[in-house]
């Protein structure tokens, strides 16, 4: 599948984005610069994490009266939070970790299908073998268990080793451990499944925006 122009600078930009906050974050952590833009840079992505739950209420009251207080908390937290950059950094990822984790593993009890196996769903159908069903729900327990692991690493290295370590695999490692799974469930997907089961990373990718979005506009109404 050929990506347009304005879909190539898009992919180039946000790669771009993820790069430079990495560095950012691990120059903030290990104290290098201001501490005032450190914290900044530190508190930015809560607040666009905390702006996309609070859009999922679809009410702009809900959604600016959120993120007022949580600016008035901010304002308030100020000289804590700038004397203490390497924490939020620390919480930003513990938080993501366990967020996700608990995204991939609450799909593996009860009813319906683990999350990837819903994924696998929206690309092929509901007619997926059964072959296919077990190896999707195996990948999103391999997920989640590396969410969860990951947490606990990161825990670990915050509290006993040199802050630099931390930050090296905190804020530095994230995105290329995350890569290096995918590559890693690639190689077995290969040889577990045969030809015709195997999604294209483009298939996969609007998979779970179909999914998600779904996910998002589904909650909204079901509270009405």
């Amino acid at each position: 599948m050929n990506q347009t122009p304005v879909q190539v600078w898009r992919i180039v930009a946000t790669g771009a984005l993820f790069v430079a906050w990495a560095i950012a974050a691990h120059l903030g952590s290990a104290g290098v610069g201001s501490a005032g833009f450190n914290a900044g840079v530190a508190v930015l992505p809560l607040f666009v994490a905390l702006g996309a739950l609070l859009w999922q209420a679809r009410s702009l009251a809900v959604l600016v009266g959120g993120l007022v207080v949580a600016l008035a908390a901010v304002v308030w937290a100020w000289p804590q939070l700038r004397d203490n950059v390497p924490g939020l950094y620390y919480l930003q990822h513990l938080g993501s970790h366990l967020a996700l984790g608990v995204l991939f593993g609450k799909t593996l009890w009860g009813p319906g299908d683990a999350l990837i196996t819903g994924m696998a769903r929206h690309i092929f159908g509901n007619g997926i073998s059964e072959r296919k069903v077990r190896y999707t729900r195996q990948v999103t327990a391999a997920w989640a268990v590396y969410f969860f692991a990951n947490a606990l690493v990161s825990t670990g290295l915050f509290l006993w080793a040199p802050l630099e370590i931390w930050s090296i695999h905190a804020n530095l490692l994230t995105g290329p451990l995350i890569a290096l799974m995918f590559l890693g469930e690639h190689l077995v997907r290969k040889r577990m499944l045969p030809v015709h089961e195997r999604p294209s990373i483009v298939s996969v990718v609007r998979a779970y925006r179909q999914r998600t979005g779904q996910a998002a506009s589904s909650e909204p109404a079901s509270r009405s």
